[in-house]
């Protein structure tokens, strides 16, 4: 198993990526350490997980409270011995955010992702550097979208608000690389079975007029192969990426967006 032995927080963990790389997590090995905001969500995950064998712990952390991810992490340490995988998948309601043009939307709404995503994976990063560094191992994983480094229209403050957490884990990649900590970002497009993604797609349909399966179609032929990933897609390979078998992988994107950005 790809993960054995690891034992990885995954914050979000009641989404449908955080979930989804929870369990895969889990089926590589891994003790997961399940954590965000709604308790009920994540016992569903870990009931899942437990059922399958695995092992999971569950935690309602506010990711934007630094206390809270401070006190978590050190509990996950006491209780597991290391922390080897730091995972930050949460995410923010797109309505008010996405599928509207940058001259009509309120600053407010611009501000939001920008304020909210790059400090909440500032703070459960800077909380998994400082104990990972000291133990002298470990993976702190981020993820993203293609707009990031795509020039799309009607994705408000989401875009740069993914290209701020980008650059921000190539530079926790270079300070953290020399104690043995290493930082990838995985950047995705796609995964139209999630509640979010079928919210932002519906958002962008509207905007332009057309069904939100049109849309879907649409964002897939943009695609090199003509199929989005999937959510599970993703998982496997941030499960690769958090094991030893990528120990050569730092500072570096992580493309999965089916050639939606071909590098």
């Amino acid at each position: 198993m790809l993960l054995e032995n690891k034992n990885a927080i995954i914050y979000g963990a009641g989404g449908a990526v955080g979930g989804e790389v929870a369990r895969t997590f889990a089926a590589e090995g891994a003790r997961v350490f399940l954590a965000g905001r709604t308790g009920a969500a994540l016992e569903a995950v870990a009931e899942k997980i437990r059922a399958s064998g695995g092992v999971a712990d569950v935690a309602t952390v506010d990711v934007l409270d630094e206390d809270a991810v401070e006190a978590h992490a050190d509990a996950v340490l006491q209780e597991a011995g290391s922390l080897d995988i730091s995972f930050n998948a949460t995410s923010l309601p797109q309505t008010h955010i996405q599928g509207t043009p940058f001259v009509e939307l309120p600053a407010d709404d611009f501000d939001l992702p920008i304020t909210t995503y790059p400090r909440a994976n500032f703070l459960t990063a800077r909380a998994a550097g400082r104990r990972m560094a000291a133990q002298g191992t470990g993976v702190i994983l981020t993820i993203t979208a293609s707009p990031s480094r795509t020039a799309v229209p009607l994705m408000g403050g989401m875009a740069p608000a993914w290209a701020a957490v980008e650059a921000l884990s190539r530079g926790l990649a270079a300070e953290l690389g020399p104690q043995g900590v290493r930082v990838v970002c995985v950047n995705a497009a796609g995964m139209p079975e999630t509640s979010q993604l079928n919210e932002v797609y519906t958002l962008h349909a509207n905007a332009y007029g057309i069904t939100r399966d049109a849309f879907e179609t649409r964002m897939a032929e943009r695609t090199l192969r003509k199929k989005l990933p999937t959510v599970a897609e993703i998982a496997d390979v941030a499960a690769f990426v958090a094991s030893d078998r990528a120990a050569a992988m730092t500072g570096a994107i992580a493309n999965l967006s089916g050639g939606m950005i071909a590098d």
